[in-house]
Parts: C-alpha cells; structure tokens; sequence
C-alpha cells in the first residue's frame, strides 16, 4: 500500500501522514527543503533561494522522495506526491484556506500573522512557478487526487480517520 498525500504548507499534511502511517504499521515518508537544507548545511531559505535558480535542488529532493516511497509500502507526504508518485494506491489532496494555514504556521514557526501571510503567499507563488516550470505541475489543479479534504476545521486525528476509511477493506484482510 503507497498514500501519496500532498498539499499546501500548513494544510496538516505531514502530521496526517505520520498518523496515518502509524495506524497501518507502515513508513513514512517525508523528506522536505527543510531536510536537505540540513543534509547540505544550509539554512532553509538559503536552500529555497537557491532553489529559484537551480531546477536540481528540487530534482534531487523529488529524487530522494520517490526511492524512498517505491521502496516500500508508505504514506508518502510532501507537496508534489499526487503528481510524482504513480504508482501510489490511494492520492490525497488537503486543502485549506490560507488564513488557516497561516494561522499554523504561526503557531509551529512563531512570528507575526500578518507577516507570515505575506511570507506564505510569497511562497506558494514560488513553488507555484517553480513546479510548473520544472515539471508542468499546476498545484492549483488537484484533479488527480482520489479525495480532496478540507482540512481547516479538522484536526490531524479526524483527517487520518478519513483517508483511512477510503482504503479498500481488502487491505485489511
């Protein structure tokens, strides 16, 4: 069994993941920036900065993810995971409105609100631009997921209980 989960940053998607993982006695896969900016020693946003000039940052780390995840059954949590993994038996999309994402953001991150909205809407047109020139991906449309969650007004918990209702009973025989 392979979950591709995918969404926005702050839309729950790795905490949901990790849950749902736990559940299944399964891995987790959710290697980030934040991750390979540790790896290559660099701060976060020196990495997504370099990252806006150089496509291989973002193909080394889609890289990673992939042979991680085809490796093994998992729930593979990270932006692009609907659209990168193919081979996944379930895709889901969480979707959130930005006050609320940036509402957690604040909270895990700390900081202003009014600032990390206009740091969070800075970055989602980044990637925005970023993953349609590298890989034609529009992360507006998510109309190859099997289910779409709002997840604002749901917590970590009750998105796990959703994505694990939707796999097919035969999983568990």
């Amino acid at each position: 069994m392979r979950i591709a989960m995918s969404g926005r940053s702050g839309c729950g998607n790795t905490t949901a993941g990790r849950i749902v993982a736990e559940r299944l006695g399964i891995v987790h896969v959710n290697y980030t920036f934040r991750n390979l900016a540790k790896d290559k020693g660099v701060s976060f946003n020196e990495l997504r900065n370099m990252a806006q000039e150089n496509d291989e940052i973002d193909k080394e780390l889609d890289r990673r993810q992939l042979e991680l995840a085809i490796a093994q059954s998992c729930v593979l949590s990270s932006r692009l995971a609907i659209w990168m993994l193919p081979v996944a038996d379930l895709k889901i999309f969480l979707n959130i409105p930005l006050d609320e994402r940036t509402r957690r953001i604040a909270q895990r991150e700390g900081g202003d609100l009014q600032t990390k909205i206009a740091e969070t809407q800075q970055r989602d047109a980044l990637d925005q631009q970023r993953y349609y020139r590298i890989y034609g991906i529009d992360m507006n449309r998510f109309d190859g997921a099997d289910i779409i969650i709002n997840s604002g007004r749901l917590n970590a918990e009750q998105v796990a209980d959703i994505i694990i209702s939707a796999i097919p009973r035969d999983y568990f025989a």
